[in-house]
């Protein structure tokens, strides 16, 4: 927030919402200072939103009708979650978003997010090694699990369903 503070100080983002902000800035290679800062802003305070002390178990009934409509089953929407966070080549994320009224399964790089892409996400996981290194080393697939098993907070994700 301190980078994007001084990147936009003075400029018409400084006012701005960090959605209003990516929105402006994404995919323009004189502003992507100013998008990679905030973009890596928003995905990070999202991820803290998209995990829960007590996460894991099921999600709230109306998530679960759009899971099992576009996935089959939680666990073929969490294996989906976990080939794109373990498969992410480099940093980056993946994200359950929804698009056209379906949920599906999304993975960007650095600071891309479904946000750019038109869709609405609803939950994260950070797949850049300051998220798992200090406890996983390079066993990104085992934090991941755990993330999956343990920590992921489907209420967020419900109450971004809307």
């Amino acid at each position: 927030m301190d980078n994007l503070n001084k990147l936009a100080a003075g400029t018409k983002f400084a006012e701005l919402t960090l959605e209003e902000i990516i929105a402006a800035t994404a995919g323009k290679a004189d502003k992507a200072a100013i998008f990679n800062n905030a973009s890596q802003a928003w995905n990070h305070a999202f991820y803290w939103h998209s995990l829960a002390p007590k996460g894991g178990g099921k999600p709230p009934a109306a998530l679960q009708k759009k899971i099992a409509a576009a996935f089959g089953t939680l666990e073929g929407c969490k294996k989906e979650l976990a080939a794109a966070a373990t498969t992410q080549f480099g940093s980056g994320w993946a994200w359950l978003a929804l698009g056209g009224g379906k949920l599906q399964v999304v993975k960007t790089g650095n600071a891309d997010s479904p946000l750019t892409m038109g869709l609405k996400p609803l939950l994260n996981i950070d797949v850049w090694e300051h998220a798992y290194y200090l406890d996983y080393q390079n066993r990104r697939a085992d934090y991941v699990g755990a993330v999956l098993e343990k920590l992921i907070n489907w209420d967020f994700a419900a109450e971004n369903l809307g």
